[in-house]
């Protein structure tokens, strides 16, 4: 495995990593590896046999898929994530972080290649929109920032929450602001696809006002984010 190569067509192949989540750019993915077409992977990752150690995540439709063979086990939108951290354990397991990058449409799936799956992807831009300091992104920013902090404040204890820098890129706004809350699957897959970073803002004020809404009348709060780490670790194929 000697890929990810753009190819004329613009599109590239990638080693696919199924999951029962949705990776949004720019998080952190830390994963527990110990099937051995996994192990493999990281392997290639670590070695160099996959250029720059990255692969892509792609969410399962459904979480009772066992084998992905196809276009239809899979969200065709995906996120490309680059191999940060791999402890190997004595038995050959490991322990790994990744860190999102960029984002994929997935146009073909071929899982005869490899030990592991192999995507062909086209690689998914934002649109242009206008910069941050402009009065229509600057206010939408502001009113994502507190649908946000309404949420926090409606599931997390002070201490178990932060708000992101003020420097963020109005592109990756919307992820900083979900990447710690508990969204479902579709509404996640639903930012992710979303190429226009002010009505990806919209969307995820949205959510979070309505996640918030839910909370409030239900008066129950999940688990804070530093105590979640063992309930939500992705299910996965591995």
């Amino acid at each position: 495995m000697t890929e990810p190569e753009q190819t004329p067509s613009g599109t590239a192949t990638l080693p696919l990593f199924p999951l029962q989540t949705v990776l949004l750019p720019g998080t952190h993915l830390p994963l527990h590896i110990f099937e051995p077409r996994y192990r493999q992977l990281i392997a290639d990752l670590v070695s160099g046999g996959v250029p720059g150690r990255e692969f892509g995540v792609v969410a399962l439709r459904a979480p009772l898929v066992r084998e992905v063979t196809g276009l239809d086990h899979v969200y065709d939108v995906g996120c490309g994530t680059v191999l940060r951290e791999a402890k190997r354990l004595p038995d050959g397991r490991y322990d790994v972080v990744t860190k999102a990058s960029r984002r994929f449409r997935l146009r073909a799936i071929d899982h005869t290649a490899a030990p592991y799956l192999i995507g062909e992807v086209e690689w998914l831009p934002d649109e242009l929109t206008p910069a941050a300091a402009t009065d229509p992104a600057a206010r939408l920013a502001e009113v994502a920032r507190a649908a946000h902090e309404r949420y926090c404040e409606a599931a997390w204890h002070a201490e178990d929450w932060h708000a992101p820098e003020d420097d963020v890129e109005i592109t990756e706004l919307a992820y900083r602001l979900a990447a710690d809350c508990l969204l479902p699957i579709e509404d996640r897959q639903l930012l992710l696809e979303e190429t226009n970073p002010l009505r990806r803002l919209r969307i995820v004020c949205r959510l979070l006002t309505r996640e918030a809404g839910f909370l409030s009348t239900l008066s129950a709060v999940p688990l804070p984010p530093t105590e979640l780490a063992d309930y939500t670790k992705p299910a996965n194929l591995n």
